[in-house]
């Protein structure tokens, strides 16, 4: 079984689970798991864990993530794209200057409503399934954040802009929140993830260079490693003695290490054995002195 990560360029057309689908036929295997759902028009990234790394898929969707949007001024759809129905169309009399100063008063926190269309549940029951029966439920605003949004071009009614926003963040909606404020309305007309936390566009493969890869016998060389996504934090390896206790998920002592973390003792460590294999992330606990596992990736 393949363990690791595949930075997938998901094209236009298909959806998050089409795209883990296809890889489930090209890797032979069903242990697979996307990280996070990317809407079918649009387009980007999309890691998608294999075998023992998809214990990382609830970790990357929380990811922050970067994205390159169309903004089209004047009209409302019922999708908060154009690819619903529209519902308002509106002339853009605003100036450059105004449009610009409204997008940029969304950088910081804000509180967002889903949209109807989108995969969130109320009640056990998927918001677009709902919204297809033409059934609207109230939702609650969430807390978003909005790191940065750089404003790449500006051809009324259209403003092409990159934004840099936390998970949970709803392109769609916040095209839609920027119209409202400024009174044309506005939707989304395309969009295109460049980055979910380390994971690059530039690096990033389309389902046909993955299966050319596959065919090659070179499927192993572009997946990342389950610890590619911690690798910000201090590695520390457990001396073999101690193999014992480490292999049975329990608490790590200082003494175990190797050589001791250089760290602060609140922060969270990444733990090998002296084969050099991956054991998991622990914790340092203040009162018994010793990590704790937050979680274990090593498979016996």
């Amino acid at each position: 079984m393949l363990n690791g990560i595949l930075n997938v360029y998901k094209e236009k057309g298909y959806t998050s689970h089409d795209v883990v689908a296809k890889l489930r036929g090209i890797a032979g295997q069903k242990k697979i798991g996307h990280t996070g759902t990317l809407d079918p028009q649009a387009e980007g990234v999309l890691p998608v864990c294999l075998g023992k790394a998809t214990k990382v898929c609830d970790l990357l969707t929380d990811k922050d993530k970067v994205y390159e949007a169309v903004l089209l001024l004047g009209q409302t759809t019922d999708t908060q794209d154009t690819t619903g129905t529209v519902l308002e169309q509106s002339a853009v009399t605003c100036s450059e200057e105004e449009v610009k100063k409204a997008i940029m008063g969304f950088v910081g926190a804000y509180e967002q409503i889903p949209p109807m269309y989108s995969a969130l549940k109320v009640n056990g029951k998927k918001l677009c399934d709902l919204a297809r029966n033409g059934i609207e439920v109230e939702r609650k605003p969430r807390l978003v954040q909005i790191y940065e949004i750089e404003i790449e071009n500006i051809e009324l009614p259209r403003v092409t802009m990159r934004v840099h926003c936390s998970k949970g963040t709803y392109i769609r909606t916040l095209c839609h929140d920027i119209g409202l404020k400024l009174g044309c309305g506005g939707c989304m007309e395309s969009l295109k993830r460049t980055r979910v936390a380390d994971f690059s566009i530039e690096q990033a493969l389309t389902l046909g260079e993955i299966e050319k890869k596959r065919d090659a016998g070179e499927l192993e060389q572009i997946l990342y490693p389950t610890d590619y996504v911690f690798r910000a934090l201090e590695a520390v390896t457990v001396q073999k003695k101690y193999g014992k206790v480490l292999y049975n998920g329990n608490r790590i002592a200082k003494a175990f290490f190797v050589t001791p973390p250089i760290s602060d003792e609140a922060e969270s460590i990444r733990i090998y054995d002296e084969e050099g294999r991956f054991i998991g992330i622990y914790r340092y606990d203040k009162r018994q002195e010793n990590y704790k596992p937050v979680k274990i990736f090593l498979e016996q």
